[in-house]
């Protein structure tokens, strides 16, 4: 049995491996919620339906190379993502760096869940509440629940995935099964349009974070067949199928609002599901926000923070987010995630495939079982952390191409560019020296 919490901060040991499906479930289970759903349903109502599903092809493949290539680095080393950016370009305080970074779009995260099912236990009370009373109670609810970890809230996390996949098909018989193809390709997009590379670039924004986080439990994995197996089934599990019904019925309901088209199709059973999801997903949310923080507080300044007020935090602000109206802006939510990650993990790829830096010194351990220690493992590298940034403003403000893969090849460009004209400028000194 996968536990991410195992060795962080030692190899998985080769007997310890676990099999395939172990893996890929629990993988799958990153695409296969309801953030994907909405974003499905966000395609559906802004474009056409060729355009929707050309989207989610590339946004796929995208998603799908850098996914592997993080995935075989982490299965090869036997090493968590945060572990893996110390020894691939961010050195160990610029690995902490990215962790904070996950931790705040975790915090994201949980504000439009929060929102979600704020939505929900609003409606099913006849608006008598109020969204921003909802959402202060339902993210509140939730805070002091993830806080003190109560079990319930891990047994409603274990039935949630299989009943939202099973509502999930009983809504797509019940809408779909009175049109066929043809006349849905008809259907003209009823919300703000949204180019095809605009599109790209939320689809891999709604993934990119799982992806980042790969390695975590593809260390698990025994090797490169069944990483590129995982990769495969996640993509198929939550791109096609949830992303692509959530396509479907939303244009054929015209609506993107998760809330409107569950209770549309299977009443108060679909919204209760939709609350279940929710306390799935926020559940981990808050929980790896709050741990990432803690974490990257240690690691910068050597100050150990409590869990629970850390948590008490966290979840105060995740839940203001709500308030505010965070899932209004959930199309800028996911361009930000689609801008942001790329570079980093072209970075990681071009240092560990391409530049190598550290492969002899992870190859050596590796033999040996163990990591690098600290005299071999750089403090912070400015060149990845500086070209990360760089990339990111590119794919911000640039209005040409696709933004996600824009910010991806600016910043893997100028890291390898740097690095290199570095590499030649040592090379004479090394000599005079030797």
């Amino acid at each position: 049995m996968i536990k991410i919490e195992d060795y962080p901060l030692s190899r998985v040991p080769q007997d310890k491996r676990v099999s395939f499906l172990s893996v890929a479930i629990v993988h799958m289970g990153m695409l296969t919620a309801l953030d994907q759903f909405m974003l499905g349903a966000v395609l559906g109502n802004s474009m056409s339906l060729t355009d929707a599903f050309t989207a989610i092809l590339i946004g796929s493949v995208i998603f799908g190379v850098v996914t592997y290539g993080l995935g075989l680095a982490g299965m090869r080393e036997g090493i968590s993502g945060s572990l893996l950016a110390r020894w691939c370009g961010f050195g160990r305080l610029g690995s902490v760096m990215i962790g904070v970074v996950v931790a705040v779009s975790l915090l994201g995260w949980f504000g439009i869940q929060n929102a979600i099912f704020a939505k929900s236990l609003d409606f099913a009370l006849g608006h008598k509440l109020g969204f921003g009373w909802a959402a202060a109670l339902s993210g509140s609810f939730l805070t002091i629940l993830v806080a003190f970890g109560f079990k319930a809230l891990r047994i409603a996390a274990r039935i949630a995935v299989p009943m939202f996949i099973l509502l999930v098909a009983y809504i797509s018989f019940h809408v779909l099964s009175g049109h066929n193809l043809p006349e849905i390709m008809q259907l003209a997009p009823h919300g703000e349009p949204l180019s095809i590379s605009a599109g790209i670039t939320i689809v891999v924004g709604g993934a990119i974070v799982a992806s980042l986080m790969t390695p975590d439990l593809t260390r698990y994995s025994k090797n490169k067949k069944h990483v590129l197996g995982v990769t495969i089934a996640t993509i198929v599990a939550g791109e096609f199928i949830i992303n692509g019904l959530a396509i479907l019925i939303a244009k054929t309901l015209g609506t993107a609002d998760v809330v409107t088209i569950m209770a549309q199709a299977a009443g108060g059973a679909g919204l209760l599901v939709v609350v279940f999801s929710t306390l799935r997903v926020n559940d981990l949310n808050l929980y790896s926000s709050s741990l990432g923080i803690v974490n990257a507080v240690e690691g910068l300044t050597g100050k150990k923070l409590k869990y629970i007020s850390t948590t008490l935090v966290i979840g105060v602000l995740g839940t203001t987010l709500s308030v505010l109206g965070i899932l209004d802006r959930f199309v800028d939510f996911l361009t930000v995630l689609g801008v942001v990650f790329p570079p980093i993990i072209g970075i990681m790829l071009v240092d560990y495939f391409i530049l190598r830096s550290h492969r002899h010194i992870l190859d050596k351990t590796r033999a040996a079982g163990k990591l690098p220690d600290d005299s071999q493992t750089p403090v912070i590298g400015w060149a990845a952390i500086i070209a990360s940034i760089v990339g990111s403003v590119v794919g911000l403000v640039t209005e040409w191409g696709i933004p996600t893969i824009n910010s991806l090849l600016a910043a893997s460009l100028i890291y390898w560019l740097f690095k290199v004209a570095v590499n030649r400028n040592q090379k004479p000194v090394e000599t005079e020296a030797a």
